[in-house]
C-alpha cells in the first residue's frame, strides 16, 4: 500500500485543475503545464483536492502510484514558487558570468564553455563565483544544474571544481613522501 499516493494533493487558488482522458491539464498565470499519467490509475478531482487511486493493486500499480502522485504534487507547487539550485565555483581562475541566454563558464579549462539556457529556466550569476538555477519544473531544474556541474564535477583532493551549495565533497589526504 501507498503511503504517498494515499494522500491527497491540495489545490491552491489561482491554479485551474483539468481532467482529459489520461492527461492532468494545470493552467496558472505563467502559462499551462501538461501531465500524463498511467491508464492503471484514477484521478480524480475533488473539493479542491486532487486523489489518485489504483483501477487494481499489483506490482506495477503499487510502483507507480506514489511516483505520480509527487510528480502531480511537485507540478503543482511549481505554480506556486520556484525551484532553486545554488551552484559555486570553488577554484583559481574560475568564474561564470551570463551573456543574454548563453552562460559562459570558466572552468580551468584552455577554452570558456558555452552553455545555452533552455525555455522555462531562469539562471543567475550574482557574483563570478555562484551560479543559481531556478524554474518551474523541479526536474528541469535539477537536470540544468547536474549539466552545469558535470563540466568540473569537484575533485576530492583540494575541492577544486562545481559544486552545489550544500554538498559535502570527501577529501583524500594526498601523496605521502
Amino acid at each position: 500500500m501507498s503511503r504517498t499516493g494515499n494522500t491527497p494533493i491540495e489545490i491552491p487558488d489561482g491554479i485551474e485543475v483539468t481532467l482529459k482522458d489520461t492527461n492532468i491539464i494545470v493552467k496558472d498565470k505563467s502559462g499551462e503545464k501538461q501531465f500524463e499519467f498511467s491508464k492503471d490509475l484514477n484521478v480524480s478531482i475533488e473539493n479542491k483536492q486532487i486523489l489518485i487511486k489504483p483501477k487494481e493493486i499489483n506490482k506495477k500499480t503499487k510502483m507507480i502510484w506514489g511516483t505520480t502522485r509527487s510528480l502531480l504534487n511537485s507540478i503543482i507547487l511549481g505554480c506556486t514558487n520556484e525551484f532553486k539550485k545554488i551552484l559555486k565555483l570553488v577554484g583559481t581562475g574560475y568564474k561564470a558570468q551570463l551573456q543574454g541566454k548563453i552562460l559562459k563558464i570558466n572552468a580551468g579549462y584552455s577554452h570558456d564553455i558555452d552553455y545555452e539556457i533552455p525555455e522555462g529556466i531562469n539562471v543567475k550569476c550574482p557574483d563570478a563565483n555562484t551560479i543559481e538555477v531556478s524554474g518551474s519544473n523541479k526536474s528541469q531544474v535539477g537536470q540544468v544544474a547536474a549539466d552545469i556541474r558535470s563540466f568540473r564535477k569537484p575533485e576530492p583532493y583540494k575541492g577544486k571544481g562545481i559544486k552545489y551549495e550544500n554538498e559535502y565533497i570527501y577529501r583524500k589526504e594526498g601523496k605521502k613522501k
